[in-house]
């Protein structure tokens, strides 16, 4: 059974996605500010978190920040500012999806649902090796961690669900839909530029140069590939 940690500042809404979530099977704990939020990521062992952008002591993008210091917990951004910028500044804090107050419940769990189907199908997904090197990037799909040139590099739980993908079909070009479906689920409801800054995010911790990238590739008014040629 899935556990949801959910921290906001509205008691109210609190309630009721706790209410909601509960008659659906999850196991959810709550939280109300951005400090209780950490602490209880840290010692709880979380399937997704759900933070408010706008919160007490800490905002939810300190504390989204703070949390992949130590965790690759699929987390979900609520705010009710819907401005391309306040979203773009949530996924370069970690933050995996982003949903706009007031918002639909039904939205919300589809989200939901997409995240955790995608985070299980990444951890069935069987190899021969669960260790995957392209060049000076190498990545466990066991463990779920990345190095370039041995050293080793955080990434996100959706950074590296899409960089698993690319490595594992190089010189095949996805274009944008194509990635949402396949790393986000076919019931993510997302802008096509959510792709572009979990690119340029991989790029600028996996390339030596991520202003001329050698391994994640663009196919210009197509989509994005993996070097075939490493």
């Amino acid at each position: 059974m899935p556990k949801i940690l959910v921290v906001d500042d509205e008691a109210v809404l609190v309630k009721g996605i706790k209410f909601n979530l509960e008659n659906e099977g999850y196991q959810v704990e709550t939280g109300c500010d951005g400090e209780e939020a950490v602490d209880k990521a840290r010692t709880g062992r979380f399937d997704l978190i759900i933070l408010d952008l706008m919160m007490p002591k800490i905002d939810g993008l300190q504390a989204c920040m703070k949390i992949r210091e130590f965790s690759n917990v699929p987390v979900i951004m609520l705010t009710a500012r819907s401005e391309d910028a306040d979203k773009i500044i949530g996924f370069e804090c970690g933050a995996d999806d982003y949903i706009t107050k007031p918002f639909n419940i039904l939205e919300l769990k589809a989200r939901i649902r997409a995240l955790l189907r995608r985070a299980g199908q990444a951890a069935q997904q069987q190899s021969s090796s669960s260790r995957l090197e392209r060049g000076a990037i190498a990545i466990d799909t066991d463990s779920r961690t990345a190095w370039r040139n041995g050293v080793s590099v955080e990434l996100t739980a959706k950074e590296f669900d899409l960089i698993e993908l690319l490595m594992r079909n190089p010189g095949r070009v996805y274009s944008r839909e194509n990635l949402l479906n396949l790393v986000w689920g076919y019931e993510y409801i997302g802008e096509f530029r959510t792709v572009d800054v979990h690119i340029r995010r991989l790029r600028e911790k996996l390339e030596p140069d991520p202003a001329n990238p050698e391994y994640l590739l663009t196919k210009w008014g197509v989509g994005y590939y993996f070097s075939n040629s490493v």
